[in-house]
């Protein structure tokens, strides 16, 4: 199969959400299955991607933070401490590095490096150019009811 460039969109590959079992191997850092592949690219691109990662971060954090919380010999107060020490910490290194981790994803994938940023990219600017035109025609509506109150 030949890999997408940067520039290729979704159209035509089908958006197959996995099954529970593989989201969570997926968000533990596993590869899906090719039929996934255009899910991955949209888990990756879509307008609350951000958030997905998080999730997908705090998945991970989730089986240590456990083990701590049911294995270390301390009081519950020292425990809580340690978890939420390391769940800051973990956020910290997720969210800087955020960008490479979701590439990393959508390279896995089977797309090209850069494909999620280069999308994530285009669909801003069109955002960007739709809430332009919308802006214009409010001003332009506006200008009318004041053309038309003013008798001009």
């Amino acid at each position: 199969m030949a890999e997408p460039t940067a520039g290729d969109g979704t159209a035509g590959e089908p958006v197959v959400r996995p099954a529970p079992h593989r989201w969570l191997w997926y968000a533990l850092g596993g590869g899906l299955p090719a039929r996934n592949r255009g899910w991955v690219l949209h888990d990756t691109t879509t307008s609350n991607w951000w958030v997905r990662h998080i999730v997908r971060s705090l998945v991970q954090m989730s089986i240590p933070i456990a083990l701590v919380m049911v294995l270390l010999p301390a009081p519950l107060g020292l425990r809580l401490a340690a978890a939420g020490g390391g769940i800051f910490l973990g956020m910290i290194y997720s969210l800087a590095y955020m960008n490479e981790t979701t590439e990393n994803r959508v390279v896995k994938a089977g797309y090209a490096a850069g494909t999620a940023q280069a999308m994530r990219d285009r669909t801003g600017l069109e955002r960007q150019q739709r809430a332009t035109e919308r802006k214009r025609a409010a001003a332009t509506r506006r200008a009318a009811r004041y053309r038309q109150r003013s008798g001009r």
